[in-house]
């Protein structure tokens, strides 16, 4: 069976057996953070944007993004780097709303409910990647 990419056309074909490796890394190193983030005084989310681990994942990913480009590999790294994004801008949103009283437990829910979001997000990727699958890919 064949695959394709969001565009349609066919996935490049090539080795990619130091690529899976270096995006099983990159898993590790986020889902590392997350861990961090559960057993230490930190949140999940905070650990997962500010912690060496995951943002010398994200560092790997701009290196490499290349070298995966028209591949299934691509689809992995696009949401490894969107989920680093995305949670950094929760954080940014939780700050905004901690500035003001009636804020606060807002900004508490949304930093809990993100680290969910990001413990789900390095969990289905990277079972994704265990079973050789693409991750979806928004337009563009």
């Amino acid at each position: 069976m064949s695959q394709y990419s969001p565009d349609g056309g066919p996935v490049r074909t090539v080795d990619l057996g130091n690529l899976v490796t270096l995006t099983h890394l990159i898993y590790a190193l986020h889902a590392f953070a997350v861990v961090t983030g559960v057993v230490g005084s930190a949140t999940i989310i905070g650990s997962f944007v500010a912690s060496v681990p995951s943002i010398a994942a994200v560092v790997l990913n701009y290196l490499k993004r290349g070298a995966v480009r028209g591949t299934w590999l691509e689809s992995h790294f696009r949401w490894q780097i969107r989920t680093f994004w995305f949670a950094a801008l929760w954080i940014v949103a939780g700050l905004l709303l901690a500035f003001t009283i009636i804020g606060i437990p807002l900004a508490l829910a949304l930093v809990a409910l993100a680290g969910l979001w990001v413990v789900y997000r390095v969990g289905r990727g990277w079972w994704s990647l265990l079973h050789r699958g693409m991750m979806p890919m928004p337009p563009g």
